[in-house]
Formats: structure tokens, C-alpha cells, sequence
């Protein structure tokens, strides 16, 4: 069942999601080599925990999950494409890191992520992490009132596609508003014309996930977790919280430029 929202509800939604973008604005300042996963862990926590907001990440534990998540944010670096969890590891010169982060603010959820390079950056990374910020905004173009599902996941694929890019298998953005994770789902690859219709107060967060050697395929490591490719390949995902509005799509995990 998909609830519309009501224009109130998504100016609340907005509030969420700007907390999100600040959580994530915090991370990627934070991020440099030497600096562990879990101590940007902890630069997100302190931004929630100041606006006076909760962490969907938190002690969520899907039916495919055998522990419960531990932490505020995912952090996934280099061969790993989403559900990283944060520990220890001390990002290094070229890493390539995407970070998922959530807020639960006034009974309302934001979501968003980022993909970012650490140090030096490979060529290749910085056109993977271009691409998939295109796909991300063909996705949101496409989220308008009068299309389908289907044309977001069409505008999506084609960008991932036509770099040469796989696209992650069974996984893709959803619908988001009393909870993170809501109907309908949004896949990153589809038919154009198919799928439910798009109205006025439907929100969704679209996220492509791509993986650069042009594979579909990924395994979950031993944590039960993190999902990585199976080719060993880089990966990026991006992600943004999107009401579909009579006006056009409104990003509500916009992040404010200086």
C-alpha cells in the first residue's frame, strides 16, 4: 500500500532529510586517510543527536539480516556496494567510499548517500562516481506526475548501461515516509510506460548502485551484511529521498552547497 503524502507532511519529510544531508555533509569533511569507518560513525551520530533525531539504521535487522545493524550509518569502501558496516578500518589513500545514512525526525524518514574518494583519486572511480550521480539524476528527472515506476528505472538503467556499467541484482530504491522502507519499490533498471503510476504526494528514495566491471552479480560477506561484487570490481551507490509534487520532483536530502 503506498500512502500519499499531504504537502504538510513533506515540508516535515524535508526536515528529516535536511538532517541527513547535514549527517552526510559532516562525513564526507570528516573523511580523510587515516580515519577509521567507525569514527565517522560516530561524526554522523553527533549531527542526529543534535537535531534531536533518530537513526532508522540503527538496530534494523531485515528478514535477510542475522544480526541487527549496528551503527547510523553504512559505509562501503571499494569492492563493497551497500550495508557496509563501520569498523576499524582506517581508510587509505584512493579509497572509494559510499556512505548511507537515515534520520527519523517528527515520526517522518530521510535517507540518502554519497559517493566519495578518499586521497588521491583513480580516473576511473571519479567517472564511476559521475556516472552514477547522472543516473541519480535522470532517476529524479523522470520522478514526475503522470510517469510510471517504469520511467524512473528506464532513466536510470540507460545511464548505467550506456557507461558500461553493471547494475546491482535485486536491489534498488523504495518508497519512504512514516518509515524508511515503504511500497513501492523503484528498480534501476526497467520498462518505460510500466509500473504504478506517479502522483502528487508518492515519496521515494532513488538510489543506483553501480558496479564498474559491468557484472550484475554480488555476494554478502561473511558479516551478513555488506554486499560485495563478485568480480572484485569497484562500486558506487548515491541516493536521494524525492517527493513527487504537482510542480516536479522535490529532492527533499538536497544538500546545501556554500
Amino acid at each position: 500500500m503506498v500512502e500519499l503524502k499531504t504537502d504538510t507532511s513533506i515540508d516535515a519529510m524535508y526536515e528529516a532529510g535536511q538532517v541527513v544531508a547535514s549527517a552526510l555533509t559532516a562525513v564526507r569533511s570528516a573523511a580523510d586517510v587515516g580515519v577509521s569507518l567507525l569514527e565517522l560513525d560516530e561524526v554522523a551520530r553527533d549531527v542526529l543527536r543534535a537535531a534531536g533525531a533518530t537513526s532508522p539504521f540503527l538496530g534494523y535487522r531485515p528478514s535477510f539480516a542475522p544480526t541487527p545493524f549496528p551503527a547510523v550509518i553504512c559505509a562501503s569502501v571499494n569492492d563493497a556496494i551497500v550495508h557496509g558496516i563501520p569498523d576499524g578500518y582506517r581508510l587509505r589513500d584512493g579509497d572509494l567510499v559510499s556512505v548511507d545514512c537515515g534520520a527519523q525526525l517528527g515520526g517522518w524518514a530521510g535517507d540518502s548517500a554519497i559517493s566519495f574518494t578518499v586521497g588521491t583519486p583513480r580516473p576511473a572511480d571519479v567517472t564511476l562516481i559521475e556516472t552514477a550521480d547522472r543516473a541519480l539524476a535522470a532517476g529524479i528527472g523522470a520522478a514526475v506526475v503522470g510517469n510510471r515506476v517504469g520511467d524512473i528505472a528506464h532513466a536510470i538503467g540507460t545511464v548505467c548501461r550506456g557507461a558500461g556499467y553493471g547494475i546491482m541484482e535485486d536491489f534498488g530504491g523504495h518508497g519512504i515516509g512514516r518509515r524508511m522502507h515503504e511500497d513501492p519499490g523503484v528498480p534501476n533498471e526497467g520498462r518505460p510506460g510500466r509500473g504504478m503510476p506517479l502522483r502528487h504526494g508518492m515519496c521515494l528514495a532513488i538510489e543506483p548502485m553501480l558496479i564498474a566491471g559491468g557484472t550484475d552479480t554480488y555476494h554478502t560477506a561473511p558479516d551478513g551484511w555488506t554486499l560485495r561484487t563478485n568480480d572484485g570490481s569497484r562500486a558506487a551507490h548515491v541516493e536521494h529521498t524525492v517527493a513527487i509534487t504537482e510542480n516536479g520532483p522535490r529532492v527533499l536530502t538536497a544538500r546545501r552547497t556554500a
